[in-house]
């Protein structure tokens, strides 16, 4: 006996999950750097356990699948992306006190898709201080997870205290002893996907909180590009130095392949001079790494993340 033909992506969609879909979104308008081809579907889900009902179907039907929040972190081929893209945004972002831990803090559970700025106006609001150094950071508090989003001398990790997320389909719960953080990224299980966090949070007086936040966030603003789409920082920083004073020193400020350009503003930053591809921003990665190795014999890692195998992004 043949075997039975194996479901269409869209068929295979449909066969789990009966609420609001978007067939064939273009992904640009998902991310900051405003580039990246068509998702097959697209689904914003408002609750775990739609998240968890999203993420079984796609396992048990083989649909491949991705999570984004702010997509402030992301390169997205030009082919875009043949399965299911979950969105975490507003309808994911709540955030609750859930309690007081043994230091006196105050203990914060924060869905995944809440934005860093909502949670920060919230801290401010409230008098809870810890999160100051994330003012101006772009994206969401699962990406801040997964990235251990820093700056100021502050990390997303010296914050959290519990990390809740699906792995395997399963909701799993690690207090922070049990995860493992390095810089901009975490040793976590693959494919876990973020469902909230609970920070631990100082009282503090909201004057200052607002104060240091407000500094920080001008001190952003003199010194990266703005009214261009980016994507934040584009490299890691190498160990004991600076990945924008690398690209500077070796020249490259103004260095442009098609309508991708290196900031003149910040080095480290690639920035969408306007109808940029992926493919523009893959050549310009490319063409940064190969000439700071060739300078300094360093190769800088890309903090962004790239979604859809090189070949594709180079064919577009």
């Amino acid at each position: 006996m043949a075997a039975a033909a194996r479901p269409s992506g869209r068929e295979a969609l449909e066969s789990f999950w009966r609420g609001p879909v978007v067939w064939e979104a273009p992904l640009a308008k998902w991310t900051t750097l405003r580039v990246g081809g068509p998702a097959l579907a697209l689904v914003e889900p408002d609750s775990p356990g739609q998240v968890e009902q999203l993420v079984a179907g796609c396992l048990a039907t083989g649909l491949p699948w991705l999570v984004i929040g702010g997509g402030s972190n992301l390169l997205v081929s030009d082919r875009g992306f043949p399965g299911l893209v979950m969105i975490l945004g507003r309808k994911f972002g709540a955030i609750r006190p859930v309690g007081i831990d043994p230091e006196g803090r105050t203990l914060v559970e924060v869905e995944a898709g809440c934005r860093l700025a909502r949670l920060l106006n919230w801290c401010q609001t409230q008098g809870l201080s810890g999160l100051e150094f994330t003012a101006g950071i772009p994206g969401s508090v699962g990406g801040a997870v997964m990235m251990n989003a820093g700056a100021w001398g502050g990390e997303i990790q010296e914050v959290l205290a519990v990390l809740r997320g699906l792995q395997a389909g399963e909701v799993v719960e690690w207090a922070r002893r049990e995860l493992v953080f390095s810089y901009r990224g975490w040793q976590g299980p693959p494919e876990v996907v973020v469902l909230s966090a609970i920070f631990a949070l100082n009282a503090g007086d909201p004057q200052l909180i607002r104060r240091i936040c407000q500094e920080h966030i001008a001190a952003r603003r003199g010194k990266q590009p703005r009214g261009v789409a980016s994507a934040g920082s584009f490299f890691k920083n190498p160990p004991g130095d600076y990945a924008g004073r690398l690209i500077e020193a070796t020249g490259l400020k103004g260095l442009a392949v098609g309508r991708a350009r290196v900031s003149e503003v910040h080095a480290n930053f690639l920035v969408n001079c306007g109808g940029a591809t992926a493919a523009d921003f893959l050549g310009l990665l490319r063409l940064v790494q190969d000439k700071v190795r060739d300078r300094f014999g360093v190769t800088l890692a890309p903090e962004v993340k790239i979604v859809g195998s090189p070949d594709e992004l180079t064919q577009g």
